[in-house]
């Protein structure tokens, strides 16, 4: 079967990458034309300097042509996933369309595969998901993913074309409970960043992890997703991942902000469009969200790192 993966950053070259690597015919479409030129002359990403794109990988900004193929891997941020599916015009009906982005949008308050089944109500959405860094899976080292889908035949055999040698997906059936796993983990990560960056030290950084992960669950149960779903790699997994690396852009983000330093504002961070979606979603559900409406407040400036860390310490003690 033929791939495309959509969307040329960092995570989406990275899969295209090591499919192609396996032997899989893949084309990896970016939108920037003169980038994709450069891709395809240099076999190199500006993204992930350390890869060499595979010879076999097609490298495109034709997005018509990349979707003609039989699976469609969208790697662009969450944020700009309803743009990309409202360009694409041929039809997708019963095609396996599977988002490789972690967050919930900010308008609609919707998942990645929510927002396909919206946009495009003939694909079959699926959402991959779990603890992975783009350079990882672009230099082979092993990597573990969760590929979620109510439709099981579909997504067992998306996941067996995905499965490489270096790159292993479990299957699940609670794409609901993937999907907010992966958005939340990000959330807590700005969190656990910013205690670090303030300098409270690992112990603190341990609370808020258990804390956030007790918020993730919340907020799942009320959406319907199952509660071992948050236990695997979509949840647990990728959590503990994002929120003790320096290799996290959320984790990153959180640390500049708890030390007073500007972030860069051309670096996408998933994390903090999640964190106003999710505190307006909470308050729209009477949800207890306290870490994410914290780290939203810090985000918007109404509190500093110190006074929003300081609100949760002071909050009424309480069985956990």
């Amino acid at each position: 079967m033929t791939i495309a993966v959509l969307g040329a950053g960092a995570f989406g070259t990275a899969l295209a990458i090591a499919l192609a690597q396996d032997g899989r015919q893949v084309t990896l479409w970016g939108r920037n034309a003169e980038a994709v030129t450069q891709m395809q002359s240099t076999r190199r990403s500006t993204h992930l300097a350390d890869a060499l794109l595979p010879e076999p990988l097609v490298v495109s900004d034709d997005l018509e042509a990349a979707c003609a193929a039989q699976v469609l891997i969208l790697a662009t941020p969450a944020q700009t996933l309803p743009t990309l599916l409202g360009q694409i015009t041929s039809t997708l009906t019963g095609k396996p369309v599977v988002a490789a982005c972690k967050g919930l949008d900010l308008r609609s308050w919707r998942g990645p595969s929510a927002t396909i089944a919206a946009e495009k109500p003939g694909a079959v959405p699926l959402i991959l998901t779990g603890p992975s860094f783009a350079a990882d899976i672009a230099s082979g080292l092993p990597t573990a993913l969760t590929l979620a889908c109510t439709e099981d035949a579909v997504c067992a055999d998306v996941q067996r074309l995905l499965s490489t040698r270096t790159l292993r997906l479990y299957r699940s059936d609670d794409p609901v409970g993937a999907e907010l796993g992966g958005a939340l983990k990000n959330v807590i990560a700005i969190a656990c960043g910013a205690c670090i960056g303030v300098g409270l030290g690992d112990s603190a950084r341990a609370a808020l992890m258990t804390r956030g992960f007790a918020e993730m669950q919340r907020l799942a149960r009320a959406f319907g997703a199952k509660p071992l779903t948050l236990m695997g790699l979509s949840g647990l997994g990728d959590l503990a991942l994002t929120c003790t690396s320096p290799l996290s852009r959320n984790y990153r983000l959180g640390l500049l902000l708890g030390r007073g330093e500007a972030a860069d504002p051309s670096v996408t961070v998933e994390g903090a469009s999640t964190a106003r979606a999710v505190t307006a979603l909470a308050a729209d559900r009477h949800l207890d969200l306290p870490i994410c409406a914290a780290v939203t407040a810090i985000l918007d400036q109404r509190l500093s790192v110190a006074e929003a860390l300081q609100s949760l310490l002071s909050r009424p003690l309480k069985e956990e």
